[in-house]
């Protein structure tokens, strides 16, 4: 069966699909504030003539799970939004599909390096500008598009699709492990991340903690005698995690995936918090870092050697042996995961990419995490392909228009595939053409 329609009918959506994009990279969704940018998700649903739902968050039920991440925020009032497009009850059944995508965005940091305001959509030839536009509202906005492309074609499907926009990916996964004990299941999971010419299948974990030290506070005229300042004491303590760093990465072998990325293991302490007056020694620093973690391994493991750095940085200096850092987790703390090159997904979403790009996807492992895990850890294959995007979580964040279409483009023909078509019979498989399934890594 032929879908060189498919082209012109995501081709149609474009301009709908540009102005949703712009909509929601204006909508500032930083932690906390997200709901507006949901309300324009549950309207996107609606256009597609699809009912949406809400699933909100539940801060006892999330931790109450034993995979979820620690938080010390208010979740009161925050929902994922969800819309489900339904098989057609009158033929068989075919397999099922979640689209995954995350409204949530994080700081923009300098505003004043950005060449303009970060959450202003500025487009320039064929990129758009602008906070949280490639990770990952573009991806949403591919995903949202896809549907509504075949909807308004008349596809029927023997399998569901169902869409989610979830919040709080960028710091603890949360929002689609809410969704998940809401009761939501699959054959597959597709999240439309900007990872765009290959599939994401093997990530690492990550785990946030935070190393509170103390110091004495003085006038600054005492400094160079006392040395009890805990910025200069937290040093300390950074340059011993900075060797747990090099152990690990030392340890890259080891793992299948990730023995031949150079540095795949990354400490980054992202908050540096500390002093409250400029003539004074800083009496208190507080490092708030992120460090991965490879897949198989339990982020409890990697908090043990966390707090065994920590504790060696204190024995090492008279006065932190006497006032001891101590390490809180307040964040992501998620393992890392690996899908099967051999799935059914990736063989068949490579055969609708191959479709329209001519190549076949590469299969890559990626450095960070995304909430793959949470569908994987229930048994559903998740995978990552989305737009593509440049600068994320930098300076003059952009997204590729074209690569977004192009992703609608390969999840349109994925669709009919995957889920297969009740109007007009079987799907054209690669199976059933007598073709041959083709992806590299």
């Amino acid at each position: 069966m032929s879908h060189g329609w498919v082209d012109d009918a995501v081709a149609a959506q474009a301009p709908w699909m540009d102005q949703l994009l712009a909509e929601l990279v204006e909508a500032p969704t930083l932690l906390g504030r997200e709901e507006p940018g949901q309300a324009i998700m549950a309207r996107a649903f609606a256009d597609c003539g699809l009912e949406p739902a809400d699933v909100p968050m539940d801060a006892g039920a999330i931790r109450a799970d034993p995979h979820h991440s620690p938080f010390s925020w208010s979740v009161a009032g925050k929902r994922n939004v969800v819309a489900t497009w339904a098989a057609d009850p009158a033929g068989p059944p075919g397999r099922s599909l979640i689209l995954n995508g995350h409204v949530d965005v994080v700081p923009p940091s300098s505003v004043a390096l950005w060449t303009a305001p970060p959450f202003t959509a500025r487009r320039e030839g064929d990129w758009l500008y602008g906070r949280g536009g490639g990770d990952m509202k573009a991806g949403l906005v591919a995903m949202t598009g896809t549907v509504r492309a075949l909807r308004a074609q008349g596809v029927r499907l023997r399998g569901d699709v169902h869409l989610q926009s979830v919040v709080e990916e960028e710091c603890t996964g949360n929002g689609t492990l809410q969704c998940l004990l809401a009761g939501a299941h699959a054959d597959a999971a597709i999240l439309t991340e900007p990872h765009h010419d290959h599939f994401t299948v093997a990530q690492v974990g990550v785990l946030w903690f935070h190393v509170d030290v103390r110091g004495v506070p003085a006038h600054a005229a005492r400094a160079s005698s006392l040395r009890h300042s805990a910025l200069d004491a937290a040093q300390r303590v950074l340059a011993e995690l900075s060797e747990l760093e090099a152990e690990l990465n030392a340890e890259r072998g080891e793992h299948e995936y990730y023995k031949n990325v150079d540095h795949p293991i990354n400490l980054n302490p992202g908050i540096v918090a500390g002093g409250d007056w400029t003539s004074t020694v800083p009496a208190e620093c507080t490092l708030s870092c992120r460090l991965a973690l490879y897949p198989g391994q339990a982020p409890a493991d990697l908090r043990r050697r966390v707090e065994a750095a920590v504790a060696r940085a204190a024995a090492a200096d008279p006065f932190l042996a006497e006032h001891p850092p101590s390490v809180r987790y307040d964040g992501f703390s998620c393992e890392g995961s690996i899908v099967a090159e051999d799935e059914p997904v990736i063989v068949a979403l490579a055969d609708a990419y191959a479709a329209v790009h001519g190549m076949p996807p590469a299969l890559r492992a990626t450095t960070a995490t995304t909430d793959a895990r949470h569908f994987v850890r229930h048994g559903i294959p998740a995978i990552c392909f989305g737009p593509e995007a440049e600068a994320i979580h930098g300076i003059d964040e952009r997204v590729s228009l074209p690569s977004m279409r192009e992703v609608a483009r390969v999840l349109a023909r994925f669709i009919l595939s995957w889920c297969g078509e009740s109007n007009d019979g079987p799907p054209a498989t690669a199976a059933h053409r007598g073709e041959s399934s083709h992806v590299q890594r």
